[in-house]
């Protein structure tokens, strides 16, 4: 019973977190910017259900991520190198491959920063009591 309410509780509500602040974000306000860059690119933006779960994946693995950093660092650590981890270096990688649209990093970068603080705040409100 103490592993499920201090291990497996705090990373599912992350995740839950997590999964809604990036399907907020990235479904309501900032999907214009996907659209017009892809399709600038000839691209679609992929939105389909595989593309939900797929991202459904990449936040449980965050959540993960999170918990694991959060046993060795303070609050504030844990937050900026969570978020260093998952999202800088997502957006070099995408921005490399030209597929980051540029613009929503204005919105992207201090909103990423609160999902981040919220999800590490949560783990870190849920492990250990």
């Amino acid at each position: 019973m103490k592993f499920i309410k201090e291990t497996i509780l705090p990373v599912f509500l992350a995740t839950i977190w997590i999964s809604l602040s990036e399907f907020v974000r990235n479904e309501f306000l900032v999907k214009s910017f996907w659209i017009k860059h892809y399709g600038e690119l000839g691209l679609s933006f992929p939105s389909g259900p595989v593309n939900g779960a797929v991202w459904g994946i990449w936040s449980l693995l965050f959540a993960i991520l999170i918990f694991i950093i959060s046993k060795k660092f303070t609050m504030i650590q844990t937050t900026l190198l969570s978020w260093l981890a998952a999202f800088v270096m997502m957006w070099v990688v995408i921005g490399n491959m030209d597929v980051l649209p540029y613009g929503l990093l204005s919105y992207a970068i201090p909103l990423s920063i609160l999902e981040t603080f919220i999800a590490s705040l949560i783990i870190k409100n849920l492990q250990n009591k």
